[in-house]
Parts: C-alpha cells; structure tokens; sequence
C-alpha cells in the first residue's frame, strides 16, 4: 500500500463534525459570497448549472424553517442556506433562444439534484475552511411546500436540503466513519468482508457513548439482550418510511418524474 500523503484540505474534511451550537456572532455577507463563489467551481453537468441557494438571515424565516425541521437550532444559526435543485433559469435560457426545456424525465430532475448536492458540499469545505461550522438539514423536506412559500421557489425549484452555519460555539463531535473496506470496492462490488466491517463498526459505534448503553433484543433469540448500536440503529431507521408525500410535491414544482 502507497504511503498516504496528508494535506491541509485533507485534515480539514476529517475535522469535519456537524455543528448545532453557534456564537451570537453574525457571518459578513462578504463570508457568504465567498463561500457560494468556491461552490460555483463545482463540477456541474454540461456546465448547466442546475443549482441555486438561498441564504436566509431574517430571523422569521429562520423561524419558520425550524418549525418545518422541528430543529430549534436552525432558528438561532446566523445563516440558513437552503440549496435548490433549479431547472428554473433553464425554462427562460430555453425561452431566449426560442427552445422548449424537456424537464419531466426522472434524469432531469437527477442532474439537478446532483448538481446541488455537489455545490453544497464544496461550500462546506469553503465555510469550514473560514472557521465556520455547518449542519445540513435534511429535515426540510418534512414539509417542502411550506419551504417553497417562505421562500417564494418558482415552479421547477425544489428544495433539496439546507444548511446552517455560523461561527461554532464550541467543538463538534466526531463521529467515527465506517471502516474504509466497507465502503471502497476495486474493480468490483466485493462483499467477502461486508459482515466484519459492519460488526466491528458496530462495535466502535457502542463504545462512543452515542447510545448511551441501551440495549435490545438480539434477533431470533428469545430473551438475549445486547447493547443496542449503529446497526440497529440503522435498520430501524431505513425500514419505518418517511416523507412518502415528497414524489407528489416534485411532481407539483413541474418535475414529473417520467
């Protein structure tokens, strides 16, 4: 194996920790432009662009997005950016040039859709990079419609996911990743050590403290206990459905998702 060579954007993705306690301190607009700037040199499908950002500062509005996450955090971090899935400014290029945009397909509302969580990410590393923390918020899909009122979305505007950020009070924990063998496969999807990676993920997982020592039925043994950890954790959570309203509400912002 090559020895791994360490750089300071590398140690600074492994500082990451999401950040929920913020000071009272604002974030300058200068800090925000700077940061959707770094996102704009994203990569980005055939140069589309098919993303936009709201940065939302008025404290009733923040109000009203942590009522939808029903996160009290989201109502005090100086700045909420809202990122958008946007084939919107597409519709009016399509119009100048005398085009009609095809936007109902599945694909379409994919690009875009990678296209925002791409340019979310490198701003990020961009307001992490300046001291600042971040937390995403996926929690605003609860209740998109109430989102795209607040915010005054357009038609074919989606709101994927939003982000607090401000200057951390305090230090974020670092939650232990998956090891890297579950994650990267060479040249094919491998699974020969899939069950020891995820025991002994699990295992890690329970020896942080994040589960505060609960314990849970094992499987199929009447009576045995164990301590409840990342893999239970996970399967409960990915088998209870969430948010089955959201296909309805994409398809109503003009996504049809052919």
């Amino acid at each position: 194996m090559a020895t791994a060579h360490p750089t300071p954007t590398i140690d600074l993705i492994h500082e990451h920790g999401s950040v929920r306690k913020f000071r009272a301190e604002p974030v300058p607009g200068v800090l925000v432009e700077q940061i959707v700037a770094a996102a704009q040199r994203t990569s980005t499908s055939s140069n589309l662009q098919m993303w936009s950002v709201v940065a939302v500062t008025d404290p009733e509005l923040r109000k009203g997005l942590s009522e939808v996450a029903g996160q009290a955090h989201v109502a005090v971090a100086p700045v909420v950016l809202v990122w958008c899935a946007d084939l919107s400014r597409l519709d009016r290029v399509c119009e100048l040039r005398g085009y009609q945009q095809v936007s109902e397909y599945v694909e379409n509302f994919l690009l875009a859709a990678v296209d925002a969580a791409i340019a979310s990410q490198t701003a990020a590393l961009a307001a992490e990079s300046l001291g600042l923390g971040i937390c995403y918020i996926g929690a605003l899909r609860n209740d998109p419609g109430r989102v795209v009122d607040l915010l005054g979305l357009p038609r074919l505007v989606f709101p994927l996911v939003g982000m607090t950020m401000g200057y951390p009070d305090g230090q974020p924990p670092l939650r232990p990743r998956l090891p890297l063998a579950a994650v990267l496969h060479w040249n094919a999807y491998d699974r020969s050590a899939e069950d020891a990676s995820l025991h002994a993920y699990d295992r890690t997982m329970i020896e942080t403290g994040i589960y505060q020592g609960r314990q849970v039925a094992v499987p199929g043994q009447t009576g045995e206990m164990e301590d409840y950890g990342w893999l239970e954790h996970s399967a409960r959570r990915v088998a209870t459905p969430t948010r089955t309203e959201l296909r309805s509400f994409i398809e109503q912002q003009g996504f049809e998702l052919r």
